[in-house]
C-alpha cells in the first residue's frame, strides 16, 4: 500500500466484530504480536484496540447486533460523515448505521455499496485511525471481493474520488495515484452464499510461517501462500470464529 497514513478517501483503520472476544485477542496477539486493550468504560461495550508498540493498528469487538456477522470491517476516511452518508446514497449505495458520534474520538456511519459489501465511514475527531500501515502486524491493503465490479467501480470513484488503475485481471484502487487496494470479481468459484465483501490485508515476515501459525492455531486456510509479482507473497486464512482476512509479505514495503 502507497499510502502510510490515514488520509480522506483512504483505508484509515479495519476492525473485527467477533462472538468471542476473548479468543480473538489471543489468537491475534499470537499470530501478529498485537497488544490488545479493552476500554474498561461500559458505553465503550468491551471495544478493544490492538497495539504494535505504541502504535494503535486494528481494533476487536464484540457484536452489537444478532445479525452482525462474524466478520473484518474495513473503515475509510471522510471529512464529513453527514455529506458522506448522503453522497452514498446519491450513487446508490445504502445507510445502514446513520452517522453517530463515537464518545469524543469521531462520527461514523456504516453502509453498504450496490453489489452488497459492507464497509464504514469515519470522520475523525480525537482519532484519525491506525497509526502504523505496511508494517508486520499492521494493515497493508484492503480487497474488495464483489459480483457487480461495474456498478462498484462508478460508485466508489463517485463516492471518494478514488483513481483506479485499470488491469484486465485485477484493477487497483488509489488516492491521486497512491493505490490502496484492489477488486476481484466473484464468479463460479465463489460459494452462492458468500457475500460482496471487503478483506483487509495484514504485512507479515514471512506468509508461509505465518499461514502456518494460523493452522497451529487451529484456524484455517481459505487460500494457500502464493506469490505474485515483484517478490509479493500472499495467503488468505480464517480465524476460530470464522472471519476471513489477508496475510502479505511484499519487498516494496521493505
Amino acid at each position: 500500500m502507497k499510502l502510510d497514513r490515514p488520509v480522506t478517501g483512504g483505508p484509515c483503520w479495519t476492525e473485527l466484530g467477533t462472538s468471542d472476544l476473548e479468543s480473538a485477542k489471543g489468537f491475534y496477539a499470537d499470530l501478529f504480536g498485537w497488544r490488545p486493550e479493552t476500554d474498561p468504560r461500559q458505553e465503550a461495550g468491551g471495544y478493544t484496540v490492538a497495539h504494535i508498540g505504541d502504535a494503535a493498528v486494528a481494533a476487536i469487538t464484540p457484536l452489537y447486533q444478532e445479525s452482525q456477522p462474524v466478520a473484518w470491517n474495513v473503515s475509510f476516511a471522510v471529512d464529513d460523515a453527514d455529506a458522506a452518508a448522503e453522497a452514498v446514497r446519491a450513487a446508490g449505495g445504502t445507510i445502514v448505521l446513520a452517522p453517530m458520534d463515537v464518545l469524543d474520538v469521531g462520527r461514523f456511519a456504516v453502509a453498504f455499496d450496490p453489489g452488497g459489501a459492507a464497509f464504514q465511514m469515519w470522520q475523525a475527531r480525537a482519532f484519525s485511525g491506525a497509526g502504523l500501515f505496511n508494517a508486520p502486524g499492521a494493515l497493508g491493503w484492503v480487497e474488495l471481493l464483489t459480483r457487480a465490479p461495474d456498478r462498484v467501480t462508478e460508485f466508489y470513484t463517485t463516492v471518494f474520488g478514488w483513481t483506479v488503475r485499470a488491469s484486465e485481471s485485477y484493477p487497483q484502487w488509489g488516492i491521486d495515484g497512491a493505490d490502496f487496494g484492489g477488486m476481484i470479481t466473484m464468479d463460479e468459484n465463489f460459494p452462492h452464499e458468500v457475500p460482496s465483501h471487503w478483506l483487509p490485508y495484514f504485512a507479515v515476515e514471512d506468509v508461509d510461517a505465518t499461514a502456518n501459525a494460523v493452522l497451529m492455531a487451529d484456524g484455517h486456510l481459505l487460500m494457500e501462500p502464493m506469490s505474485q509479482g515483484h517478490g509479493r507473497r500472499i495467503a488468505v486464512a480464517r480465524d476460530l470464529q470464522g472471519a476471513a482476512f489477508g496475510i502479505y509479505a511484499s519487498p516494496e514495503d521493505e
